[in-house]
């Protein structure tokens, strides 16, 4: 049944083709193999390549992680390791406890040196990769936990092996007889801080993994290395013993010894302030300014490739947990002040009461008394960005 004006509608209609049967033994049309395999291959293609964009961009795992498990380094279990990092931590555990060990320091220290910045070096708990996908960006971040991973390592070798610690080696066999400063003669003795092993074992087992991939990254990542085993050993000082009548010193006797860990990490915060920008040369065998007029970088700077992000919001991509709920400065005019830290978001005060011990006294014998202070501050935190720019943001 036709509605209203159907009719019309129909004899405007052009008439419908009606194709011939076709006989049953006539064979049907089929397109050649070639074209059904190719279309087959770019379908194949197509789901592969929409499976990659729906799945987040993988974070390598990384030696990092040895400092989470304490004394429980079991070199099968730790998760990121290549296969040279592995051999090295089955042939040598005693090591790889010391190495845990320098991860743990230097991950303090890195945290020390940005405690007021808006990245803060901030760890994810039980995260195989340590910082996240922060460290996936080739930044100046980047160049500078690389720089001081790697110098972490190379203290904490250095120092177990002159506390006695590994069987493998023990005080600097290198400095014996006799030598001079601007004091005058002395000789080596005691027990000098073995750099050399310290260097040539970290250097074995945090570059195994760059020299593997050989790319521009990898090769960021060596110089970055590099730097930071060069600035333990740029602070090796030196320490004297007198002898002679009354302390008169006519003798000295003098070894070698590490300097705090705090220098190391010190220099290398000044590193990642002047560090340079770089792009990779066309044979990717070195560096080279990333814009014309900038500086070449030397052996002691610290390189990267990728601005960073402001770290202001919470940017999955990025990796930046965002700076909501931080605790600033209301008077700095520094990284730490309100006015930089926030992002110019604002910040909540809230009033807090703290209890201290004050008024501390030594009574005989033998204890420290003391009585508990109360004092009333205003705590400052960045406010949360608007909803709107939030989502913008993950």
């Amino acid at each position: 049944m036709l509605r209203p004006g159907g009719a019309e509608e129909a004899a405007q209609l052009p008439p419908r083709r009606v194709s011939a049967p076709v006989p049953e033994s006539a064979p049907r049309p089929t397109a050649p193999d070639g074209s059904r395999a190719s279309a087959r291959l770019s379908l194949a293609c197509l789901l592969l390549l929409l499976l990659l964009l729906t799945l987040p961009a993988r974070v390598d795992t990384s030696w990092w992680y040895i400092g989470a498990l304490g004394a429980r380094v079991i070199c099968d279990n730790i998760p990121g390791l290549v296969s040279r990092q592995r051999q090295l931590c089955q042939r040598y555990p005693d090591i790889m406890r010391s190495v845990g060990e320098g991860a743990r320091e230097w991950i303090r220290e890195c945290q020390h040196q940005f405690r007021h910045h808006r990245w803060n070096c901030t760890t994810l708990d039980r995260d195989h990769t340590v910082f996240g996908r922060v460290m996936l960006r080739s930044s100046r971040e980047a160049a500078f936990v690389y720089a001081i991973s790697s110098a972490g390592v190379v203290h904490a070798i250095t120092r177990a092996c002159s506390q006695g610690e590994l069987s493998v080696c023990s005080c600097d066999p290198y400095t014996r007889g006799r030598h001079h400063d601007q004091r005058g003669d002395f000789d080596w003795g005691g027990c000098s801080d073995n750099i050399h092993y310290g260097v040539r074992f970290a250097k074995a087992f945090v570059d195994a993994k760059e020299k593997r991939l050989k790319d521009a990254r990898a090769l960021m990542n060596l110089h970055n290395n590099r730097c930071g085993r060069t600035a333990v050993r740029r602070f090796l000082k030196l320490e004297c013993k007198c002898h002679g009548v009354s302390g008169s010193c006519t003798l000295r006797t003098c070894w070698r010894a590490l300097s705090d860990f705090r220098r190391t990490g010190d220099y290398l915060r000044r590193r990642y302030d002047g560090a340079v920008q770089v792009t990779a040369t066309q044979d990717g065998a070195n560096f080279t300014a990333a814009r014309q007029g900038y500086r070449r970088a030397t052996r002691t700077d610290l390189v990267y490739f990728d601005n960073s992000p402001d770290y202001c919001v919470l940017d999955k991509a990025a990796g930046s947990l965002g700076t909501a709920g931080r605790v600033c400065s209301k008077t700095s005019k520094g990284t730490d002040g309100c006015e930089i830290m926030c992002c110019g978001r604002g910040y909540d005060t809230t009033r807090v009461t703290r209890v201290t011990q004050c008024e501390c006294k030594f009574h005989w014998c033998c204890a420290v008394r003391c009585k508990e202070c109360r004092n009333t501050v205003d705590v400052h935190t960045c406010k949360a960005p608007k909803k709107a720019e939030w989502l913008d943001q993950t």
